[in-house]
């Protein structure tokens, strides 16, 4: 799996520009603020039409520009494709693959890519959002109906939250309140299943990969938690809903009064431990980015076991906050897939990996 070429109009500060990749290791390097990151920002756009970096399209239009462009051809399972991915600025983006119209969710048949990017690095220490983002930007690209749903979920807990906000000003909202809740409901029960099943196959993943990592000093667990009413996270959707419904209802007062969404899988988590022990609360900054890594580098083993070949590998300028061994280790890591390494000095990193170098430079690439 791979990019071939990829040409960008109007994208962030690229005017014209289109660069053809090695299908190995390719070293993308020039000082901060020249365009590194917006170039692997296209290529993952292209696994999703969603950015790492915005919930707005409009961001992603330069400067004195109507219009954005991101050109690719791909190849994945031996097919090559062409994908574009249309950004104008009040209107809905457009996604054509080989001439036909598509979905944002069907480019997951596409392509698929994993991100390590320096905001990775502090995933054991962020809040719940980090891992649930990490749950999410994996599984819509494993399974494209995910991305629809996690779609619907989001329009149904903001008009809840509207109501849950404005009900004592207009108290007619209320009459929609139960009809949001069970749309929630039901939604979160697909959901659950999703990360659930997500949850135990990275746990599996990363347990032998931070082993390794650590020299066998630790050993990484990962345990989903959702709805505290949900007894199997696994079990057929009906009875999740259930379940969750039942945990609304028990917090529908306290929602009232608080003016907030209480209950749903926007509170999920993804508990990460070191040898038994929470990883948030007690791993040093050092345990906590090698279990980081180790996420990340397992998550792109789950794509290769289901794609049947390596993702794009998109590293976005992390090396230079690694030590030595931590860079070693997943410099050795990299192999059998296309990669694109940021970075803002060349010389080594495209010493150590053979890879081609491209630089950029305002917005230019040679």
């Amino acid at each position: 799996m791979r990019v071939e070429r990829i040409a960008l109009s109007g994208f962030r500060n690229y005017d014209e520009e289109t660069v053809t990749f090695e299908p190995a290791v390719n070293v993308i390097c020039g000082p901060n603020a020249q365009g590194k990151t917006n170039l692997l920002e296209a290529v993952y756009l292209l696994t999703g039409a969603h950015s790492f970096r915005t919930r707005f399209d409009r961001e992603l239009i330069g400067f004195d520009c109507a219009w954005a462009s991101i050109l690719a051809d791909v190849e994945a399972a031996g097919r090559s494709q062409t994908v574009r991915l249309l950004f104008q600025k009040g209107q809905r983006r457009q996604v054509t693959v080989n001439g036909a119209k598509r979905t944002s969710a069907a480019l997951a048949g596409v392509m698929t890519a994993v991100l390590f990017c320096p905001d990775d690095l502090h995933l054991v220490k962020e809040g719940a959002a980090a891992r649930r983002r990490l749950m999410d930007n994996a599984i819509s690209q494993l399974r494209p109906g995910y991305a629809a749903l996690l779609a619907d979920y989001n329009k149904l807990y903001e008009n809840k939250t509207r109501i849950l906000k404005d009900w004592r000003e207009k108290p007619s909202l209320l009459a929609a309140l139960d009809e949001f809740s069970d749309g929630l409901a039901r939604c979160s029960a697909r959901m659950i299943r999703y990360r659930a099943s997500f949850a135990e196959r990275l746990a599996e993943a990363a347990a032998p990969i931070h082993r390794e990592f650590s020299g066998g000093k630790e050993a990484l667990s990962l345990t989903y938690r959702t709805v505290s009413t949900v007894t199997d996270p696994r079990a057929p959707a009906e009875d999740i809903y259930a379940q969750v419904a039942a945990h609304q209802a028990a917090h529908r007062q306290a929602e009232l009064e608080a003016g907030q969404c209480l209950t749903g899988v926007h509170k999920d988590d993804l508990d990460i431990a070191l040898n038994g022990v929470t990883a948030r609360s007690f791993a040093s900054q050092g345990q906590a980015r090698t279990a980081a890594l180790s996420i990340k580098l397992a998550e792109r083993e789950i794509f290769r076991a289901e794609t049947g070949e390596y993702p794009v590998l998109l590293l976005d300028d992390v090396l230079s906050e690694l030590d030595g061994a931590r860079q070693e280790f997943v410099l050795n890591r990299i192999g059998g897939g296309q990669t694109l390494i940021t970075c803002c000095e060349d010389e080594d990193i495209s010493r150590r990996t053979g890879g081609r170098v491209f630089a950029v430079k305002e917005g230019r690439i040679r």
